[in-house]
């Protein structure tokens, strides 16, 4: 029997875990730019990588609204860095 290979070609955040995925929001906008953006008490109240990766993990809407910041952050990051090396 032969095994089948999927590739996720249409999936921007495919090999990219949920844990980097905050990191990086983190790293971007901070806890408070975070919780502007997206206000859920794991992003607002004592907030940490553990505890929200265990809160988006459990609530798919959240989840999907975080994966779509990173999208956006990530567009903003390349045309930023597109602008500067065009100057």
């Amino acid at each position: 029997m032969s095994t089948t290979t999927f590739t996720q070609h249409n999936n921007p955040l495919h090999g990219i875990k949920l844990e980097q995925v905050v990191t990086d929001l983190v790293a971007y906008y901070g806890w408070s730019g975070l919780a502007e953006r997206i206000p859920v008490n794991c992003f607002i109240s004592e907030p940490s990588i553990q505890s929200s990766l265990k809160f988006l993990r459990r609530t798919p809407w959240a989840r999907n609204k975080t994966e779509a910041l990173y999208l956006t952050m990530l567009s903003k990051k390349k045309s930023r860095e597109a602008t500067e090396s065009s100057i």
